[in-house]
């Protein structure tokens, strides 16, 4: 990512949404942007586990998990092979863990904050289709740009 959020914003206006809920970095890499893709989950990461273990092709993974901070939607493990397969980075509306090997990792992440508690694992949730994260609707396909500033999505 070339240009900043506040710089894009600045030249794009409304055609960009932006995220108000303040989201943290968490990853090893502040700035971060690439196409959309997404889940929709709740305290469940089976299906981050599956896609985050395939070619990311530089994507970002918006991962909607209702802002539960009961459990972690995403850990060290999953990370790496987030890392490995390629993504750009994750932006999960709920809580993370491993927080610390995380950090050290080259993978932008964005997410609320951090429990030690792992979730279930049964596969309940739907992938790439719209999810709306504080007002923002995030469509798989379009580009999202992130850096210490907070989060920006093309509409």
């Amino acid at each position: 990512m070339t240009e900043l959020t506040a710089d894009l914003y600045d030249e794009h206006g409304e055609d960009l949404q932006s995220v108000a809920t303040q989201f943290q970095s968490l990853g090893g890499r502040a700035r971060f942007s690439g196409p959309i893709r997404t889940v929709s989950c709740f305290e469940d990461n089976a299906l981050v586990k599956s896609i985050l273990a395939t070619p990311g092709d530089g994507a970002v993974l918006v991962v909607d998990g209702a802002g539960s901070l009961r459990s972690a939607l995403m850990g060290d493990m999953i990370a790496e092979s987030a890392v490995a397969n390629g993504w750009a980075g994750v932006i999960i509306n709920g809580a993370i863990r491993d927080r610390v090997a995380i950090g050290a990792l080259d993978l932008g992440v964005k997410a609320l904050g951090s429990n030690p508690r792992k979730s279930a694992k049964r596969g309940f949730g739907t992938a790439d289709a719209v999810v709306e994260i504080d007002g923002v609707s995030f469509i798989p396909g379009r580009t999202v740009y992130c850096d210490e500033d907070g989060i920006l999505a093309e509409r």
